[in-house]
């Protein structure tokens, strides 16, 4: 690994996920050198492990953090509001593959949606039209099944089980997915293998992750320097406001500073806000790049909730790709359902562990127990739907907790829109009845669990008066700071982001290589 002086002007990326591990690539192929930062330990697909617990203590981002506003979560998991991971490579390492595009009016929310009571919404300054270039880019470097003639992945039982009972409703749009998950060998990485392990890392390296894809590649050039275990707590400025450098613990505990041509945050929706919250000045009181008051506003974690099935024989559902199989007719916007957007229906699997911590948190009793007991004859699904922002919905600075490092930890703030419950209980009525016309003798509707989809606490948009950055992610306060993550998005859309936050991440990357060329940056 290339080692880049502390003096040398590079562009430092907080952040090795979708975002940031795919922005640091892309710029060491354009001849840019890189230091990543990121926060958690380097492991590979041979040290990733087939257990939830164990994996989990291995992956996830165990920080202290707390939770308020009238959620479910806020009452079962007040401590971990978000499930996503402190590792080198990020939630890449532990998503599911689900790879879909956003529609054109989920850009234009707006304007399609109308003024919603309670929500703040925007239209994205950029368009479907101006991302499919790139999008194009993404499924071929991540491999999408469904796409550049990818075959699609085999359907396990979990899928058979959807797709029997949602074709005798009359949906039309049922398969295995767009994936970024090998069903043929490619990009020297082998085929899908059908452990059923995807959210612990995948040990086969079938599906994509920076971890070992994107980084390698930009290792190979000579051009990046990536330093785990490395906690970033502020990021600094000159007296001109243009940012200059970070300052950051590394994994010996000690504090150092990294100085910086330009600096790209991809930390996921709440540690980039929060960050950019402890950089705080006197030249910026209310934070980084927030004249806007919108750091940290407009968190979205995307509406979610799940519906199991039980049938009279054994579903195995925890067999196979965990969630290659979808379907997507709800996925447009219909107000005649009783509300705006739309939503997914993708098959979902957990572990008995998780099956026990998530299927009703703190409960216990026959009812519990039954649904235990009948483990291995339970079908299961995920409602991936799209929420509303809200300014009220948000990521703050706790007032009073702090983290090892000395910095105030962050409080995430969530109350569900009019929209969102009326959307939620039509995606529950629509999944129970899948599983019902598949012959299931009982349904259960679980709460949402701690979110991967965080989304929106520094959104961009065409007026700096109602947001943090432009559509290219460059901040409007600082031309030389960027939000390289899905803190960005907008709005949230139906689909899982993270096709999305490499597209951007793409464009982002040409955009800041030509502004670098031209010296404007």
């Amino acid at each position: 690994m290339a080692k880049i002086s502390s003096d040398e002007a590079a562009v430092v990326i907080i952040g090795s996920g979708a975002g940031g591990g795919t922005l640091a690539n892309e710029l060491c192929q354009k001849g840019v050198k890189v230091v990543v930062l990121e926060a958690g330990a380097l492991q590979s697909p041979a040290s990733f492990i087939n257990d939830e617990w164990k994996s989990f203590g291995q992956l996830a981002w165990l920080d202290n953090r707390t939770t308020s506003g009238s959620w479910r979560i806020a009452k079962d998991f007040p401590n971990l509001p978000a499930w996503i991971c402190k590792t080198v490579g990020g939630t890449t390492t532990h998503w599911a593959g689900a790879s879909l595009r956003l529609e054109a009016h989920e850009f234009r929310a707006k304007t399609v949606y109308g003024e919603l009571k309670g929500a703040n919404l925007e239209d994205w300054p950029i368009t479907l039209k101006d991302l499919e270039p790139y999008y194009a880019k993404a499924e071929d470097k991540m491999g999408v099944t469904r796409t550049n003639g990818i075959a699609g992945l085999p359907g396990n039982n979990n899928f058979k089980v959807l797709h029997a009972g949602a074709t005798k409703l009359g949906y039309k749009e049922v398969h295995t997915g767009n994936m970024a998950i090998n069903s043929q060998p490619r990009d020297d990485r082998g085929r899908c293998l059908q452990m059923g392990f995807c959210f612990q890392g995948c040990k086969s390296g079938a599906k994509w992750s920076t971890l070992y894809t994107e980084l390698p590649k930009a290792e190979a050039t000579g051009n990046i320097d990536l330093r785990p275990e490395s906690h970033v707590t502020r990021i600094e400025h000159d007296v001109a406001g243009k940012v200059n450098g970070v300052v950051y613990f590394d994994r010996d505990g000690k504090e150092q500073r990294q100085k910086a041509r330009i600096v790209c945050v991809a930390g996921n929706s709440i540690e980039s806000p929060r960050l950019l919250l402890l950089s705080a000045s006197k030249m910026f009181p209310d934070g980084l790049a927030n004249s806007s008051g919108q750091v940290g506003r407009n968190y979205m974690r995307h509406l979610t909730a799940s519906v199991y099935g039980a049938f009279k024989d054994p579903v195995h559902m925890y067999r196979g790709t965990t969630m290659a199989g979808i379907v997507r007719d709800e996925a447009g916007n219909n107000p005649k359902r009783g509300f705006v957007g739309g939503y997914e229906l993708e098959t979902l699997s957990l572990g008995v562990p998780f099956m026990a911590a998530f299927l009703n948190p703190g409960g216990w009793g026959k009812d519990f127990s039954w649904w235990m007991d009948s483990y291995t004859n339970l079908a299961g699904m995920w409602i991936v739907g799209e929420d509303m922002p809200r300014e009220s919905n948000r990521v703050t600075l706790n007032a009073t907790l702090k983290d090892k490092w000395g910095s105030a930890i962050p409080n995430v703030h969530y109350d569900d829109h009019a929209n969102d419950l009326a959307m939620r209980e039509h995606a529950f009525t629509a999944g129970e009845n899948v599983y019902k016309a598949a012959g299931a003798v009982r349904t259960i509707r679980t709460p949402p669990y701690p979110s991967t989809h965080n989304l929106g606490t520094c959104r961009m948009g065409a007026s700096k008066a109602t947001s943090v950055c432009n559509g290219y992610g460059q901040t409007h306060d600082i031309n030389n700071l960027f939000i390289s993550d899905g803190s960005q998005f907008t709005t949230g859309g139906a689909e899982n982001p993270t096709l999305t936050i490499v597209t951007l991440a793409i464009r982002q990357a040409d955009y800041i290589a030509a502004q670098m060329v031209t010296k404007a940056l």
